[in-house]
C-alpha cells in the first residue's frame, strides 16, 4: 500500500467549508442536522455516481438562470428537503455549483468531526461489499484511524483495487496507480 501525502486544500476549499459551516448551523438551529446529513450523503452519492450530474455542475457555461431551474427542479424531483434545497438555491445562483461536491464533503467532514469521527473516501471499482467495509475499518483502525465513517463512489478506470483518502493521506492501493508509478519509474530510468 503506497501512502502519500496530497493536500486536498484547493482555491475554493475555503469557500465550500464556509457554505458547508452555513449550512450546519443552519440545520443545527432547526435541530435538523440527521435529516439534512442524510440529504446531504444522498446527493453526495447521487453527484458521484453521476457522470452526467458532474458535468452539469461543472459546466460554467451554462446561464445562471437556466441552471438555477434546472438544479431546483432536480432538487425538488429527488425529494430534498428546505435547507438542502435552499442551500443548492444560493450555491446556483452565485454561480459556484462546480464547488457543490465539495461544499457537501465538507458538510460530512463537519458532522464527523462533531461525533469524533473521521471520513475515509474511498474509491473502487465496484461497491464495497458488508465483509470489505468491516475489513477496511479494521485496516484503517491498524493505521491510527479508530472512528472512520465511510463514503463510497465507483470508478471503472481504476481496472482493480481501492483509492481511500483520509484528509491529506491517501492510500492507493489501485492497479491504475500502480501501473502510473511504474510508468513515472521507467521514465526516471530511461
Amino acid at each position: 500500500m503506497t501512502v502519500t501525502q496530497v493536500p486536498r486544500m484547493g482555491p475554493m476549499e475555503g469557500v465550500a467549508q464556509r457554505y458547508a459551516r452555513a449550512l450546519y448551523d443552519y440545520a443545527s438551529e432547526q435541530g435538523d442536522i440527521p435529516s439534512v446529513l442524510t440529504q446531504v450523503q444522498g446527493l453526495h452519492e447521487a453527484i458521484l455516481q453521476s457522470h452526467e450530474l458532474r458535468t452539469f455542475l461543472a459546466d460554467s457555461r451554462l446561464d445562471k438562470q437556466r441552471s438555477l431551474k434546472i438544479i431546483e427542479a432536480l432538487m425538488k424531483q429527488l425529494g430534498f428537503g428546505d435547507s438542502l434545497r435552499r442551500l443548492v438555491g444560493v450555491v446556483a445562483r452565485n454561480h459556484r455549483l462546480s464547488i457543490l461536491p465539495d461544499i457537501l464533503y465538507a458538510f460530512i467532514q463537519m458532522d464527523a468531526q462533531v461525533r469524533g469521527e473521521v471520513v475515509a473516501e474511498v474509491c473502487s471499482v465496484q461497491p464495497l461489499n458488508d465483509a470489505q467495509r468491516d475489513q477496511l475499518k479494521s485496516r484503517l483502525a491498524e493505521a491510527g484511524y479508530r472512528h472512520v465513517s465511510i463514503t463510497e463512489r465507483t470508478d471503472p478506470s481504476l481496472i482493480g483495487g481501492l483509492v481511500v483518502r483520509v484528509g491529506s493521506v491517501l492510500f492507493d492501493t489501485s492497479i491504475a496507480g500502480r501501473l502510473a508509478r511504474l510508468e513515472n519509474a521507467m521514465k526516471g530510468a530511461a
